[in-house]
């Protein structure tokens, strides 16, 4: 099993469309890459945290590689629009690719610098090392297959298995 983590804006659509790829084994969202201890949703919304709504992907390699999870990222965001994504804005909604494994960096940049080639102006997405993720709150676990109506700038399309 290899994990990543992605952040894509709202964390909702995110976590409901990885899983719905083969070999994606589980899923939870929280908060990456902050400055802070043990955030929760109201301090991540302050812009104060450093943190971003991300998901984090476990994956069987053996099932769906990471070159065809960050084709997957890339259909769901617009990497050149900082800080936003859909209506949601603010710092905890910038995209960002954040690898446990520094063996899959090369495979992310190369991805990267291929998906650069669809866009007039550079792609903005940060790519880090994970320094941390806090899991989010139970009622975000999940949440649009809880509340199938819920927000999501993921096309409802893509949300199908």
């Amino acid at each position: 099993m290899k994990n990543i983590v992605f952040a894509g804006g709202c964390f909702w659509g995110v976590e409901a469309y990885f899983n719905t790829l083969e070999g994606v084994t589980s899923t939870k969202v929280g908060y990456a890459n902050g400055n802070t201890k043990d955030p929760n949703y109201d301090e991540v919304c302050t812009d104060k945290t450093g943190f971003a709504e991300a998901c984090f992907i476990n994956y069987n390699e053996n099932k769906i590689t990471l070159e065809k999870l960050l084709e997957a990222f890339w259909k769901v965001v617009d990497p050149t629009i900082s800080n936003r994504q859909g209506h949601d804005i603010g710092t905890q909604y910038r995209t960002g690719i954040y690898y446990k494994n520094t063996e899959d960096l090369n495979i992310i940049l190369k991805s990267r610098d291929n998906e650069q080639k669809n866009y007039d102006k550079p792609i903005v997405t940060e790519i880090e090392e994970l320094k941390n993720f806090y899991d989010a709150e139970e009622y975000h676990q999940k949440y649009l297959e809880k509340n199938p109506n819920g927000y999501c700038h993921i096309s409802k399309e893509l949300l199908k298995k």
